[in-house]
């Protein structure tokens, strides 16, 4: 049977601040997070020097509103925070270096396409001029009737079809400071048939497959193997087309993409070298490029410890911002090449932190507080079978000086009493004795060990064998799917309590019945080299007990198959009958754009109504012919009750 732990009370030799440090609060929070007096987690959403927001009061105050965990909170003030310090290290890296191009930067709203916030992402970008980026037909019809100034830029990745692209072009007639990138070469042909059909001059890019490439996880979406963009040979022969048809001019700005969360920041010189040079040779050639735009890959530091890891990112953002700048000027200023304005699209740096999940622990199960006797008497050795009465003479006779040995003979008697027990051998009471005996010198091994400045690679395990399991009220695959899929580890640590030493050790378990629902994987703690399977945690005691996962606001709010606001694909169910004949039994069909726009709070008649007038208001100042309405209003009509999907 395991104990119950007593009520939790402050400890005098455990501060907030030892908290902090053993979460790494400072490190990975940059400001935006603290641990306050109160031992409870804070947020500073207008960063380290505004006001702070107590997690744990906010969430009682939530739940007196009938508002329960598991809670996302937003935060948009610090939505706006890093939209002003990515454009402030821009501005001061463009100062210092006496920099003649300007910066923009886009958001991918495939990053968190939530409504709200793609609108605070327009908003608070608005003062530096920030636009957005488009990659899929649903997120084409999202921004296209959400953004009106001409000034804020719309960029279109991905691939794209023949209605797409005339789509586009006709969006520029509307005013709409839109540029589809071709990402393969056939789309240059339709650019060119609608841009005559239409008789329009427009702006569009080019994304180039680079040589080099960044590092990290997702360093395989760059380089001359991703799967979007034109090799440099494609390139030249796009040049030479638009060159045929008098349209070099309209090719304004070139593309490429570095990689995502690059944690190496040597990785990204030699890329914006090599960006820069295309620049300058295409610039050589004729073509109209007054743009740069180098794509996603600044990292978020999600484990805090500043270094090369995949959760991490060894540079500041400002020096993300002077090499940039810098590599691309010297390019610029060795070919005598005017400098390029400059595009980044750094969604996860963007939005990651402003978003935080919060849930309640429900129950508890560990191996540290097995109920057993200081020592057991002549007469119960007597009674036990050999493997389990050397389990409990190792128990009882366990000291600092004896535990490797110990602990080894208590490996092999824990085997030896299981196999008697399938024998026949050895009574179930027995068993379960040996078990908790086991479990026990497991746990006081452990505490030996962890003084040790050098763990023995033996017992590097220990840690996540007993450690405890607490179960929580939330689903890893609904709110953190990134950790389900691809093992991203992201800050967690209780909001409250900070004033008690974490004594345990353990691991998250949802409430959902897969075995993969459970967060298994932390940030290293204070000391680097620590496991990093076992997440310190306070005694559950039956009150309750909340947790938080920070930096959640990048890919993690819409599942996987709205990723790009691409919906469920149609199903259909097949049988085959006993002569081998096929049967169609049913078909589901999938989601059109409009329900999948639904489900991220669009209003999809609205965003009609909107695009709608801008289509009118351009056709009274002639800029748009009747017909070109026509085909650009039933393009949006009908692209609202289509799939998701090309057709």
């Amino acid at each position: 049977m395991l104990s119950q732990s007593t009520t939790p009370t402050a400890d005098t030799r455990w501060s907030p601040a030892d908290s902090a440090a053993v979460y790494r609060v400072d490190d990975w929070g940059k400001g935006l997070f603290q641990i306050n007096a109160h031992g409870n987690l804070a947020v500073c959403p207008a960063g380290p020097d505004g006001p702070a927001v107590d997690l744990m009061r906010l969430t009682a105050d939530l739940e007196q509103r009938d508002l329960s965990t598991p809670l996302l909170l937003r935060f948009s003030d610090i939505l706006r925070y890093r939209l002003d310090a990515i454009a402030g290290a821009f501005a001061k890296a463009i100062a210092d270096h006496d920099y003649r191009g300007s910066y923009q930067a886009v958001y991918p709203i495939k990053v968190n396409q939530q409504r709200h916030v793609v609108e605070e992402m327009l908003e608070h970008g608005s003062p530096h001029r920030f636009g957005l980026e488009a990659g899929s037909k649903p997120e084409l019809l999202a921004v296209m009737a959400m953004i009106d100034d001409p000034n804020t830029p719309i960029i279109c990745n991905g691939f794209k079809d023949a209605s797409f692209i005339e789509a586009v072009i006709l969006a520029t007639k509307l005013g709409k400071n839109i540029i589809p990138v071709i990402e393969k070469f056939s789309e240059l042909q339709l650019i060119i048939d609608y841009a005559k059909l239409h008789n329009v001059r427009p702006r569009f890019g080019v994304r180039v497959k680079l040589a080099s490439r960044g590092t990290g996880r997702w360093e395989h979406s760059a380089g001359q193997r991703s799967k979007f963009g034109l090799f440099v040979s494609e390139t030249l022969d796009l040049v030479e087309r638009l060159r045929d048809e008098d349209m070099l001019d309209c090719l304004t700005l070139l593309h490429c993409h570095v990689g995502s969360q690059i944690n190496d920041i040597r990785s990204l010189k030699p890329a914006i070298t090599e960006l820069g040079r295309v620049y300058a040779e295409l610039r050589k050639m004729g073509a109209g490029l007054d743009t740069v735009d180098v794509g996603g890959g600044l990292g978020v530091d999600y484990d805090g410890t500043a270094s090369p890891r995949d959760s991490s990112m060894n540079y500041s953002l400002q020096e993300y911002a002077n090499d940039i700048v810098f590599h691309l000027q010297n390019v610029c200023d060795a070919t005598d090449t005017p400098h390029p304005r400059i595009i980044t699209e750094s969604g996860r740096a963007m939005a990651a932190h402003h978003s935080v999940l919060i849930f309640d622990v429900l129950g508890w199960s560990g191996f540290d507080r097995f109920e057993l006797p200081q020592s057991f008497t002549d007469e119960a050795l007597d009674t036990m079978p050999q493997p389990v009465r050397t389990l409990a003479e190792a128990y009882t006779g366990l000291t600092e000086n004896n535990y490797v040995e110990y602990y080894h003979d208590a490996q092999v008697a824990r085997d030896q009493a299981l196999s008697l027990f399938n024998l026949g051998y050895c009574s179930i009471e027995h068993r379960g004795l040996a078990e908790r005996l086991f479990f026990s010198i497991g746990s006081r091994v452990l505490r030996y060990v962890r003084r040790l400045d050098d763990i023995p690679e033996e017992f590097a395990s220990l840690d996540v064998m007993l450690s405890d399991i607490y179960f929580c009220n939330c689903s890893i695959f609904q709110s953190l799917p990134d950790h389900w899929a691809i093992d991203q580890t992201f800050p967690v640590l209780p909001i409250h309590r900070h004033r008690e030493e974490p004594r345990c050790k353990g691991i998250l378990a949802d409430i959902t019945c897969d075995s993969d629902g459970k967060i298994d994987k932390f940030i290293p703690g204070w000391r680097e080299d620590e496991a990093d399977r076992v997440l310190p945690l306070h005694p559950f005691t039956g009150a309750k007990y909340y947790l938080a996962v920070c930096l959640v606001g990048a890919y993690q709010e819409t599942l996987g198959d709205l990723h790009n606001l691409f919906g469920d694909t149609n199903a259909i169910h097949v049988a085959i009958d006993q002569e081998g004949a096929i049967e169609i039994r049913e078909v589901v069909e999938g989601d059109t754009v409009r329900e999948v726009l639904g489900y991220v709070q669009y209003e999809p008649d609205e965003l009609r109504r909107k695009f709608t007038k801008s289509i009118e208001a351009a056709v009274r100042k002639s800029r748009l012919t009747l017909d070109e309405a026509r085909t650009l209003r039933r393009f949006y009509e009908r692209g609202l009750s289509e799939s998701t999907y090309l057709t």
